[in-house]
């Protein structure tokens, strides 16, 4: 158990926490849900550089990593849908598409095959946690000063809710085509593990 994939089990263990956290109707629980998710996805970027620079990249880190991931950035939308920021039919495409081909993976990995994230996999991951930052953002700013007064009227305005809604619809609409290109890429393979 190398450092790296102690920092990958960490941002698995952090994801509970950051929900517990984020759903506190309360100030500082709200910026405790921030610090926490900040140190979670720290912990990706620390888990890959570490990985690299050691030169100990393991199987075990190979598939944990992107699972973690996955784990993170589904308690994040769970929670968003929760407070109201986010579709849950939205959330809820994204999510079993991530454990659709979370179970392919496992399924491969069980018959000593390992389905690496392509390219594009990456780009969802980045698009996901990009669109789960902006949104939290806005969370964490509402939470913080409302209650000092500062009511922008960006809180309550239709447009924002809007605009979540379009960044949602793109991540979920990116999520999709990526696990289809997953199927895709790794038909022949997945037919094997099928039989």
């Amino acid at each position: 158990m190398n450092l790296p994939n102690k920092l990958t089990l960490a941002r698995i263990a952090l994801s509970p926490v950051f929900m517990a956290l984020i759903l506190i109707d309360d100030t500082r629980a709200k910026l405790a849900s921030l610090m926490v998710f900040v140190i979670a996805a720290l912990t990706d970027l620390g888990d890959g550089y570490f990985a690299r620079k050691t030169g100990r990249i393991t199987g075990f880190g190979k598939f944990m990593d992107p699972l973690a991931d996955k784990i993170l950035a589904s308690t994040a939308l769970i929670s968003l849908v929760a407070l109201g920021y986010v579709h849950g039919w939205m959330v809820v495409t994204i999510v079993a598409r991530e454990f659709l081909i979370t179970g392919v993976r496992s399924m491969a990995a069980y018959r000593g095959m390992l389905i690496t994230p392509s390219f594009w996999a990456r780009i969802k991951t980045v698009l996901q946690m990009t669109t789960i930052s902006v949104i939290l953002l806005f969370v964490y700013l509402k939470a913080m000063l409302v209650p000092l007064g500062y009511n922008w009227s960006m809180f309550d305005s239709p447009t924002t809710i809007w605009v979540f809604d379009i960044m949602m619809f793109v991540t979920m609409i990116v999520t999709v085509a990526t696990g289809l290109h997953y199927l895709v890429r790794h038909a022949p393979l997945i037919k094997n593990i099928v039989r």
